[in-house]
């Protein structure tokens, strides 16, 4: 078979054909009377062979070692192969990822494309006087998109940089919130807990949401941050998980503090004050627990939690009479 032929059959061009013979990957088997290249079956195959070895990424040099040596393995060039392949796959998914980000900028011109290309730098910069300056100017007239914001406040290892990564979130806008609820199920303790704090600082509806969903959660760290959140704004589903934050001794001051704020409502302290009670009631709740829930009742207000008291300054456990003793008295005096 000539060379036209071959090269129409197998869609290898006749300049590429020449090139292998240049290099001795293919030799054609034989010429005609008139010294035109004939290529054989085999050779028609050893093309085949070459074009299958060139689409898994190998290069010329190395197919010709793979199909001439016998002593060549593939087992070490396939590794590379994978290795290199997964290096320009993730070379090319944060290019990607960067050039989205710019166009969910919606820059109006090349300044605006480099502003936001210097404050996506900045954020990943090893700096955290660099990367706390990208957070602060971040909100400007072309502020970072909120994806990169959430990304980086996820990471954020330094406590100041993170408060200003949770400000610069807190004023950048709708996406924010839904973004940070995903992180709530990262399976690394610290994103989930990074996560749950950022969520605490969105003023949103959506927020208040995620930080409901939040208090499903199965670490404990980021129940107890959403339902301190969830308090401080007035709402009751977070009652459960701060009276356990009590009996645990887990932030228990911040806990009653927040059910004091809940308890503002009338509805809502005997609600609080019954929560109380029956978990004071428990055999299981140890002795230190029980002081605890005793003091929590200072800040509930109402008829249902004066009782409680009351019952209390009687209880066999003097700590916890004494305790519920002197909070009536400060009641009386009020």
């Amino acid at each position: 078979m000539l060379i036209g032929e071959v090269a129409r059959r197998s869609g290898v061009s006749a300049r590429m054909l020449r090139h292998y013979e240049s290099l001795g990957l293919v030799r054609p088997s034989g010429r005609t009377g008139s010294g035109y290249r004939e290529y054989s079956g085999e050779d028609i195959r050893r093309i085949f062979h070459i074009e299958s070895l060139r689409s898994l990424g190998l290069s010329l040099r190395e197919i010709g070692r793979a199909l001439d040596d016998p002593g060549f393995t593939p087992s070490t060039l396939v590794g590379d192969l994978i290795r290199q392949t997964r290096e320009r796959i993730a070379a090319e998914t944060e290019l990607l990822t960067r050039l989205r980000r710019i166009d969910a900028a919606d820059p109006a011109g090349w300044e605006d494309v480099l502003q936001v290309v210097v404050l996506l730098q900045a954020l990943g910069s090893k700096s955290a006087d660099a990367r706390q300056r990208a957070a602060l100017s971040s909100v400007g007239e072309v502020p970072v998109p909120v994806e990169a914001l959430v990304e980086a406040a996820l990471s954020e290892t330094d406590p100041i940089v993170a408060g200003a990564l949770r400000w610069a979130l807190a004023r950048s806008g709708d996406g924010g919130s839904a973004l940070l609820a995903e992180g709530l199920h990262s399976p690394v303790a610290a994103v989930r807990e990074r996560a749950v704090q950022s969520l605490a600082e969105m003023p949103d509806g959506e927020a208040a949401a995620g930080l409901r969903d939040a208090l499903a959660n199965h670490d404990e760290v980021v129940r107890g941050h959403a339902a301190l959140a969830l308090g401080t704004r007035g709402m009751a589903d977070a009652v459960p998980t701060l009276i356990d934050m009590i009996v645990q001794g887990r932030n228990d001051t911040d806990a009653a503090d927040a059910l004091s704020v809940l308890a503002k409502d009338t509805a809502t302290a005997d609600q609080i004050a019954t929560g109380l009670v029956e978990r004071l009631g428990h055999d299981t709740a140890e002795a230190s627990a029980r002081g605890r829930l005793t003091q929590a009742l200072a800040g509930i207000p109402g008829t249902r939690a004066s009782r409680a008291l009351e019952e209390l300054s009687q209880d066999v456990d003097r700590a916890v009479a004494l305790t519920a003793t002197y909070l009536l008295r400060l009641r009386d005096e009020r």
